[in-house]
């Protein structure tokens, strides 16, 4: 890899794994006389063709061996026919630590460093498509250099709860939004030879007795929330694997769920790639089998009996189970390794390069939100400016290994402070006050079946909190302008993987410190690090300026200082509604242990379509930042949006033309959301759903034509009757905006005839 002295390293071999190694770095067919070569070592063949030769060369014993684990993130391996093992790794922003082979213990390479890419909803904070290809092929070269084929994302959760502890690994509330990013990701990952795995599929809304819970959910939010980013990585992204989620859909798990994995994912949307298992989420050979799952993965036995293991083998052996179930996950386990090209020789990898450090700076920048900006603190201006106190213990820290769900060995991550300090480059002094202590780790409690561990947490003093809290709003009293850096962390009850978080507050009383920095200094930005949305109203209205930073990877500080000092206007919108109060949130609106966590080992989803801010615009509740928000340096003016209808055979669309303008003295972009809210409609529908949005880039004063495009699904509705979406004749409005609610044009459309999608 390529380290910070652009030095080429040379990937090691993996010890007794010294075949594995050797066929991926050369391909199998390197050993082989051109002549020799069997059809299914031959590239120039169809992959088809080459699936079918090479399944009827392997005996039941080897085709039993390449729908299991035979280590913790590994699987298959035909010595005899030149297969190599089909190694995974977690995503989804960036190749995980090397871990043993039978371990969930760090291997202790030195060279497994990778880069450290902004956390999904920092992704989807930016509406833009093209960098989510980007991503994706920055992790996915990254991918190829370490030898991994298929990387565990993305994470396309739907963000029901603001609670979740995933949040910050998924792309938000809205199915479309959420859609349009997974599309691109699975794209630029795929385009560079390493399988997209789309997670955790479905309903997985919560960590809270995750492995358990029996999500009870109608079909329509389930077709019209849940399932459409899945449907879109598949059909148009392409992706050909799909993780299985650990917990039940109405009565069945999930990695062997009939229902949703042999009928909709398999027929209906025609899926062609394998549907591998949570680590640790098959529980039956015969469900397994039957129900849709192709690769059982960490269960937690030795690998002979995992369920698709000795007792599968068994099963076909005695004639319980067909041959034919047995091939078709051969299949679809094979046609991962033929596309990230496991059996020709896979082109050569770079990892940690300077272009993909770039890759996730603009990320960073592009997803960092500013939330409030009156009076105006930002962007700091270095001339004015001559004393800076930083304050906050997220000013420090890096965040790149947290969360038990990515685990990333970055080669470099430059925290907060590290980046204005550079940005600032002597012009200024820059005083640093921790400010307040984030709760730490105490004790490690023994890892799941999935590798996560529980633990405690320690607070600091009362006499150290004062301490820290007095130095710093002392430091704050001193200085020309304030940074305050906090939020969450990825430790246990906050950003993390395997617990939901209690509340909406900020941890180590930051809440009360913010209020006393304000008054002790007005000019105060306020910097949040963290995935989800936090409570701001003790603080907010005092408060000038505030950013959401998210988790912004290796180059976080760096991106996060050309924010805070103009180098960059913001321009990110966020994914997610930031409600004044968990009880505004629809799955605790009422209180109830049924909606969340669940009781008596069920959820029920009972706000049903009503998620994010189509309960918001139900329930007439004022959010504290609506879904779409975010502020700029500069002012856009929106002007003659224009719609022209098609009536085509696949249903109603319609294009939008508008005239964007930058009115400001600044550079700046622009994220152009269209609404789409049907006038009477048939059935119970949202007041208004997300269907377009471009990212517009635009110079001072430059004004352009922007085009959108809705196709028929941006005016269906999903019919279960019928099994298909369907699109009633009558009048739709558009409208365009900045936010869900900052709409700026309106404009109406008229569908003549009905239409059934399918």
């Amino acid at each position: 890899m390529a380290g910070a002295g652009g030095r080429r390293w040379a990937r090691p071999a993996l010890g007794v794994l010294a075949f594995a190694a050797a066929t991926l770095a050369s391909g199998p067919r390197a050993a082989l006389v051109a002549d020799e070569r069997p059809p299914y070592l031959d590239p120039s063949r169809p992959v088809d063709e080459r699936i079918e030769d090479l399944l009827g060369r392997l005996t039941l014993e080897e085709k039993v061996g390449l729908v299991h684990a035979n280590g913790k993130f590994r699987a298959g391996g035909v010595e005899r026919l030149h297969v190599p093992f089909l190694w995974t790794a977690d995503g989804p922003h960036g190749v995980r630590e090397e871990v043993g082979v039978d371990s969930w213990e760090p291997a202790g390479w030195t060279t497994d460093f990778a880069t450290a890419m902004p956390d999904g909803i920092a992704l989807a904070a930016t509406w833009d498509t093209g960098i989510a290809e980007a991503y994706g092929r920055t992790i996915g070269e990254e991918a190829r250099a370490r030898g991994k084929h298929v990387i565990l994302g993305p994470a396309l959760n739907i963000q029901r709860t603001p609670l979740c502890g995933r949040s910050y690994d998924y792309f938000g509330e809205d199915p479309w939004l959420a859609g349009r990013i997974t599309v691109g990701y699975v794209k630029g990952m795929q385009a560079e030879q390493t399988i997209a795995c789309l997670k955790h599929f479905a309903a997985n809304n919560q960590e809270r007795d995750r492995g358990s819970i029996d999500v009870q959910v109608d079909e329509r939010p389930l077709r019209e929330i849940y399932l459409p980013a899945f449907e879109a990585g598949v059909r148009e992204g392409g992706a050909l694997a799909v993780m299985g989620a650990y917990n039940k859909v109405r009565g069945e798990h999930m990695c062997h769920n009939d229902d949703l994995l042999n009928h909709v994912l398999k027929n209906e949307w025609g899926f062609k790639g394998a549907v591998i298992s949570d680590w640790g989420g098959a529980h039956d050979t015969r469900q397994a089998v039957l129900n849709g799952l192709d690769l059982e993965m960490g269960t937690g036995k030795p690998y002979d009996q995992y369920f698709l293991a000795g007792p599968f083998l068994a099963g076909l052996k005695d004639g319980t189970y067909p041959a034919s179930v047995l091939d078709d996950k051969v299949r679809r386990n094979l046609r991962m390794l033929v596309a990230s090209g496991g059996l020709d020789g896979r082109r050569p990898g770079t990892i940690n390069t300077a272009a993909h450090w770039d890759v996730a700076r603009r990320t960073a920048q592009e997803g960092i939100v500013l939330l409030k900006n009156e009076p105006s603190v930002l962007p700091l201006d270095l001339a004015k400016v001559r004393t800076i106190a930083v304050i906050g213990d997220n000013a420090v820290r890096r965040f790149a290994a947290g969360g038990n769900a990515a685990g990333v060995k970055a080669f470099r991550e430059i925290t907060a402070l590290e980046g204005i300090v550079a940005r600032v480059g002597g012009r200024a002094d820059v005083v640093f006050s921790q400010g307040y202590r984030q709760p730490a780790r105490r004790g490690f409690g023994q890892p799941d079946v999935a590798g996560v561990r529980t633990s405690d947490l320690t607070a600091a003093s009362l006499e150290e909190a004062k301490e820290l809290a007095d130095r710093a709003v002392e430091a704050a009293r001193q200085a020309d302008a304030v940074l305050f850096v906090g939020g969450l962390t990825h430790q246990s009850g906050a950003d993390d993987e395997g617990v939901d978080r209690r509340d909406l507050s900020l941890p180590a009383h930051q809440d009360e410190l913010i209020a006393r920095i304000v008054e002790a200094n007005p000019r105060t930005a306020v910097v949040l690090i963290a995935g989800s949305p936090v409570d701001m109203t003790t603080w907010l209205e005092k408060t000038p300026s505030v950013l959401q930073a998210w988790y912004g990877g290796s180059e976080a500080g760096s991106a996060l200082a050309s924010v805070l000092f103009g180098d960059v206007s913001p321009s990110g919108k966020l994914p997610c509604t930031f409600p004044r109060k968990l009880a505004d949130s629809p799955a605790h609106a009422a209180g109830l242990a049924r909606q969340f966590p669940g009781e008596g080992g069920k959820v029920w989803y009972d706000e049903g379509l009503l998620v994010g801010y189509r309960w918001n615009d139900a329930k007439g509740i004022e959010p504290l930042f609506p879904f779409g928000h975010g502020l700029s340096y500069t002012r856009f003016q929106y002007a003659s949006l224009e719609p022209k209808l098609a009536a085509g055979a696949d249903g109603p669309s319609a294009t939008l033309t508008l005239q964007l303008t930058n009115a400001g003295a600044r550079q700046g972009a622009e994220v152009v959301q269209a609404y789409v809210r049907p006038v009477r409609p048939p059935v119970e529908r949202p007041e208004k759903e997300l269907k377009a949005f471009a990212r517009v880039p635009l110079e001072p004063g430059e004004t352009k034509t922007v085009t959108l495009e809705l196709g028929p699904r941006a005016f269906a509705y999903y019919d279960p009757s019928a099994r298909g979406w369907r699109v009633a004749k009558g009048r739709y409005e558009v409208l365009v905006g900045s936010s869900s609610r900052d709409i700026r044009l309106r404009t109406a459309i008229e569908v003549a005839k009905a239409a059934l999608l399918h």
